[in-house]
């Protein structure tokens, strides 16, 4: 570590710790900086993981409430004062690592406070409309139908005020950092998410099958992979997080050519990256670490061509885009894929930027830089 981080009291804050997806492998690479670091968060739920087992972590009093600490969304309008409850006045530096309302923390004068944003909080802005409109609180979503337009506005004036409390902040993606500034009216500088791009294993050849993987949730449009594909008859791979009625539905449609598999281990869907003929990314993402495995993989990526697929892939050198989320659109895309070559070891040398030491380096620098 840096010699202007010695004997600073460090603390990382989360909105929350139960999946593992983006924002917690960027924790991992948190926690490999300072390994001394102790841990807020509204709920923990991952007792089982080996990277937790010796840490400090302090939860709110969110994680003491039946049904809601098992539900974020449902915790909604407490999580504002679950994380300014926390006492942070032992620290030196705060980074809160946050899509939602861990920057809401307050720290003594002094501290300095960083916010690691993978996003503003989808569901008070970018995203209000969508959210609203799938609602995932079973016979609660009337209510909270409801109940949301009624609370927005003083919602997003809190949510603007906590964000004017991080002394700095670094966006995850040059789209979030757009994001940031039209909500926030915060500047931000740019540091990519990261993967251990070393140990994910790289193929040059591969089997004649298209992949994806991911949570199936409506945004992540598992729909129109099974309907473009049920259509054009290929082979296709999908590696779904876990079963649910959406996957369960997807999968009583899907024609015998679309293969459906429930893993979570990343090694395992890691050769599935590093077998497939290309992987396909259909969703409209502002943050997604999935096509960079893919690529580091040696995998060329189909991707919507919007937002964080724009900043990871190289047209015509790593993928190709496809310009709206329809089958046409996405056939036209495969069909164009299919007179192509790739060179996987130019795929596998692109992705490289992404490795966890560049992040750790760039995220050192900018930490130092800002230490008075």
């Amino acid at each position: 570590m840096k010699d202007k981080l010695q004997n600073k009291r460090v603390a990382i804050v989360c909105d929350w710790i139960k999946d593992w997806w983006g924002a917690e492998i960027v924790l991992t690479q948190l926690l490999e900086i300072f390994p001394d670091a102790d841990i807020f968060t509204s709920v923990f739920y991952q007792q089982w993981n080996p990277l937790f087992e010796w840490r400090n972590i302090t939860t709110s009093f969110i994680q003491k409430i039946p049904v809601l600490n098992k539900s974020h969304k449902l915790a909604l309008t407490l999580r504002q004062d679950a994380f300014e409850s926390f006492d942070l006045t032992a620290y030196d530096i705060v980074i809160s690592s946050t899509s939602a309302e861990s920057k809401w923390v307050i720290t003594k004068p002094g501290c300095l406070q960083i916010c690691y944003c993978h996003t503003p909080t989808r569901y008070f802005w970018s995203h209000y409309d969508e959210y609203l409109n799938m609602m995932e609180f079973g016979i609660l979503n009337p209510i909270w139908k409801w109940i949301m337009p009624k609370l927005i506005k003083k919602l997003r004036r809190w949510d603007y005020a906590a964000a004017q409390r991080p002394d700095y902040f670094i966006a995850n993606s040059e789209n979030t950092q757009w994001r940031i500034t039209k909500y926030y009216n915060r500047e931000s500088e740019v540091i990519y998410p990261c993967l251990d791009i070393e140990n994910i294993p790289f193929s040059p050849e591969k089997e004649d099958y298209y992949f994806y993987a991911g949570r199936v949730i409506p945004y992540k449009k598992f729909d129109l992979l099974v309907e473009t594909f049920n259509t054009n008859g290929l082979p296709l791979k999908i590696v779904a997080n876990t079963k649910n009625k959406l996957s369960e539905d997807l999968k009583k449609i899907s024609k015998s050519n679309i293969e459906w598999i429930y893993e979570t281990d990343n090694k395992v869907i890691n050769q599935y990256h590093a077998e497939a003929k290309a992987f396909l990314f259909p969703p409209e993402e502002d943050f997604g670490l999935v096509p960079i495995a893919a690529q580091a993989t040696g995998t060329p990526v189909i991707a919507y061509g919007k937002w964080w697929a724009l900043e990871t892939v190289v047209s015509w050198e790593t993928g190709i885009f496809f310009e709206e989320q329809t089958p046409e659109s996405l056939q036209k895309a495969i069909d164009q894929f299919e007179s192509m070559t790739f060179d996987a070891t130019i795929i596998r040398k692109h992705a490289q930027q992404f490795d966890k030491n560049v992040f750790k380096e760039k995220l050192l620098s900018f930490i130092e830089e800002k230490i008075k």
